[in-house]
């Protein structure tokens, strides 16, 4: 059951409330009250017949116990028992629903023998129909854990705020919100640092790139040069250098004269390597 839907279901007591007047609003209180569905009631309370004839001693009383069912809690009707209205058997069941949801607002899981000491419920069965009715009118999403006797609250409808809560509630909130800037803020530091770590990280690898691309350049025109020069001095030169000295003439001297001087007996040409 949303906060919504409960408040729906109390338009038509608010509507009454237009026309109802002076000692005929304890009556309207009542009904309000045991009224199936109807768990919120700060429009009521707050309605301008109502509030009127709240201090008049036929209403008072029913004023003060619609107080107790928009802040309190069974532990508190039975404190003032005596200065308040019997509860028929369908306000005491919706009392207790709302007294289960403000115990879950301090913790999410409730022991069996907790709420059976603060809801007064004698036995475990009784309880548990209790729970459950909680269930199905919505009041309270959770489950029983009947092994370890206990009630393990979810999420649960949104009760009447006092009027001094307020005050903490806005507090709360404004604490929440400072938080929220505050962490918002040191995640947009982070993202800052990380785009600038990887901008730097970019340019660091550019940079290396770059002196790899100029080390692979320097090695490409090193190998050109020496390409170039090799190619220059070309082994064919070498070879018709020594084909030319195998073809040089050849003189034959033969015996000295006389004179000591040696008789050339005559010059016979041939080429080294022919017959």
């Amino acid at each position: 059951m949303s906060d919504l839907s409960t408040s729906y279901k109390l338009q038509p007591f608010l509507l009454l409330s237009k026309s109802v007047k002076g000692s005929a609003n304890a009556k309207l209180i009542s009904d309000a009250l045991a009224a199936p569905g109807v768990y919120v009631f700060s429009e009521l309370a707050q309605a301008p017949n109502v509030l009127e004839a709240s201090t008049l001693p036929e209403v008072a009383p029913y004023y003060a116990l619609l107080k107790i069912f928009l802040y309190g809690t069974y532990k508190d009707y039975i404190a003032q028992e005596q200065q308040l209205p019997q509860l028929n058997p369908i306000q005491k069941a919706k009392l207790k629903h709302l007294s289960i949801v403000s115990l879950s607002e301090t913790s999410r899981t409730l022991q069996y023998t907790l709420l059976q000491e603060y809801l007064d419920i004698p036995n475990v069965r009784e309880l548990e129909d209790l729970i459950i009715d909680t269930f199905y009118q919505g009041i309270i999403v959770g489950k029983l854990d009947q092994r370890s006797q206990q009630l393990l609250v979810e999420t649960t409808m949104g009760r009447d705020v006092l009027p001094e809560q307020l005050d903490r509630t806005m507090q709360a909130l404004e604490d929440w919100s400072t938080q929220t800037r505050l962490v918002l803020e040191s995640i947009d530091n982070q993202i800052r640092d990380a785009n600038e770590a990887l901008k730097n990280n970019q340019s660091e690898r550019e940079e290396y790139e770059n002196q790899v691309e100029q080390v692979r350049r320097s090695i490409r025109a090193r190998k050109d040069n020496m390409e170039d020069v090799s190619s220059s001095s070309s082994p064919s030169d070498a070879a018709n250098s020594n084909v030319r000295g195998r073809h040089q003439p050849m003189a034959i001297y033969g015996e000295e004269d006389a004179s000591g001087r040696a008789k050339k007996r005559g010059v016979k040409r041939f080429m080294v390597g022919r017959p």
